[in-house]
């Protein structure tokens, strides 16, 4: 059986369930526990759970992720909501320097199971201190595993395997603009593996990859491309580190194209890796230039046509796609 249920619910089943299953899972952040979350991602939690495993926090990012790094690291699970991830850098020190390394440092005694998850990227008219996509800063960082979902279904079984099975610290990427939309979900319990790629849509002619919700620019694009007898396969990375570069690959070999559509800014990007895996795996299999649309590189400005022009959207990616098929220049 499966039911109609949003984002934001998908995520709160997910934790749920899993601290019904271990008690030593809890939740802790701002806002989490009296208010039900920023965002209503953990609306009744605390009525269930109680204050000892659904904790409010003081807007102290370094001082509680200290909390919950330590307390992962002596045998806890803890899951930690940062209200945006541009609030999470504050907390840097406490995930580069202790919970990545850790692992290294202690020659393999001392593990970090700890999900720290929260809105990241563009949310609208939000400014540029609250607007920043950091997939690929934390990818860049040994010892994190980085996930960026794109959908409901995905996030709640990808949650489940971060808080269940995970031994490593885990960057967990939503949306704000996601928490809302709505698809079906099973009754059934489910997870999903981190570092595995989803063909949402097969195709022979071009292959389109994106992650989190510029997923929705990215098949929105196939389906504008499909009216014109192009047919793009549409890959969801839904990890970044593990990358599952080699789906990626597979792909290319069948269609002989790559457009890559993302929300981080240009420099060291994500797309700047895959392109850099597949040129140098699959340069024989290309039969054009792989090509990418990202964020402008800037900060994100207020202004809603700025903010429309710094990020990517359909009619450019269609645009990008016909280039790489010679359709147009």
């Amino acid at each position: 059986m499966a039911r109609s249920i949003a984002f934001r619910d998908a995520l709160r089943e997910a934790m749920s369930e899993e601290m019904r299953r271990d008690e030593r899972v809890y939740l802790m952040g701002e806002e989490v526990a009296e208010y039900n979350g920023a965002y209503k991602v953990s609306q009744g939690m605390l009525a269930e759970f109680g204050p000892k495993r659904v904790i409010d926090t003081p807007i102290a990012e370094l001082g509680f992720t200290a909390i919950a790094v330590g307390s992962a690291q002596n045998g806890l699970r803890p899951v930690v909501e940062y209200m945006t991830w541009n609030f999470a850098v504050l907390a840097l020190d406490q995930i580069l320097n202790t919970a990545s390394k850790m692992l290294a440092m202690s020659g393999g005694q001392i593990s970090c199971p700890i999900v720290f998850r929260g809105g990241n990227g563009s949310a609208g008219q939000l400014g540029a201190q609250h607007s920043t996509a950091f997939e690929a800063l934390y990818a860049n960082i040994p010892g994190l595993k980085v996930v960026s979902p794109s959908n409901g279904y995905d996030a709640k079984g990808l949650l489940k395997q971060a808080i269940r099975y995970e031994e490593d610290p885990i960057m967990f990427m939503e949306s704000e603009q996601m928490y809302g939309d709505k698809m079906e979900i099973p009754e059934e319990e489910y997870y999903i593996e981190l570092g595995k790629a989803d063909i949402k849509k097969a195709g022979r002619d071009v292959t389109i990859v994106s992650f989190n919700k510029m997923m929705k620019v990215a098949l929105a694009a196939a389906d504008e491309l499909e009216k014109e007898g192009i047919s793009a396969e549409v890959i969801d990375l839904r990890t970044i580190r593990p990358l599952d570069w080699m789906t990626i690959l597979e792909s290319v070999k069948k269609t002989n194209r790559l457009v890559i559509v993302e929300e981080q800014w240009p420099f060291a990007s994500v797309s700047s890796e895959i392109t850099y895996r597949i040129q140098k795996e699959g340069f024989d299999y290309l039969d054009a230039p792989i090509r990418r649309i990202t964020a402008a590189d800037a900060p994100l400005h207020y202004a809603p046509n700025l903010v429309a022009a710094a990020l990517p959207d359909v009619p450019r990616t269609v645009k990008l796609v016909k280039e790489v098929m010679y359709l147009q220049k």
